[in-house]
């Protein structure tokens, strides 16, 4: 006997934990299926079109991981990656995302963003995907959001770059190697030299 629609988002939503319409789409089911086993009890929302099984764990990184499923394109990144990292002593309000240029803002209302705007290798370089729960989260490494942080000193401060690059670097997180590369493709390399310098002196 084949499985019935509703087993197979269930089946889905066991293995993802969160579901979207586009994941029903993607086999073959209508995504009007998930308004009606939220009726039912059988799914609940937990977002503005993403639902999960009602006893789904819930994560220390559960926002993340919405904000992953439902922004295809989204990175986590600054405060958001140093806190995901435990770098530092930030705790951010919101999360932060990087996009790449001339993709549109997500009309997301749950959790709140602050989105950065980077373009080519800047964007592109340094994502890791990390699976929590079964769920992907896309976040840039360590080398990259400090790169980063020294990119955007100016919207986070230079304090944080600079506690998260000495923490990372005492906790050997990152090297050189890496911390220079991330600081060239950022365009930050004579901001960072200094720093960098007095890490090895």
């Amino acid at each position: 006997m084949l499985p019935s629609d509703t087993d197979r988002l269930l089946e889905l939503a066991a293995s993802r934990r969160l579901l979207r319409g586009a994941d029903a789409r993607d086999i073959g089911v209508s995504p009007q299926l998930l308004i009606k086993l939220q009726q039912a009890g059988r799914l609940v929302r937990v977002a503005r079109g993403v639902y999960s099984l009602p006893d789904a764990p819930l994560t220390e990184h559960q926002s993340l991981v919405e904000v992953c499923r439902r922004v295809p394109k989204a990175v986590i990144c600054l405060l958001s990656a140093l806190r995901f990292h435990e770098l530092g002593s930030q705790a951010p309000h919101e999360v932060w995302l990087a996009l790449p240029e001339g993709v549109r803002s997500p009309s997301v209302d749950y959790p709140a963003l602050r989105i950065v705007r980077l373009r080519d290798a800047a964007y592109s370089e340094g994502i890791e995907t990390v699976m929590d729960e079964g769920a992907p989260i896309r976040v840039y490494g360590v080398a990259k959001t400090i790169s980063d942080c020294f990119k955007f000193r100016h919207k986070i401060g230079l304090d944080v770059a600079l506690e998260a690059l000495k923490d990372a670097w005492q906790r050997r997180l990152v090297s050189m190697d890496e911390l220079t590369h991330f600081a060239r493709i950022n365009r930050v390399e004579r901001v960072m030299l200094p720093y960098l310098e007095a890490l090895t002196a």
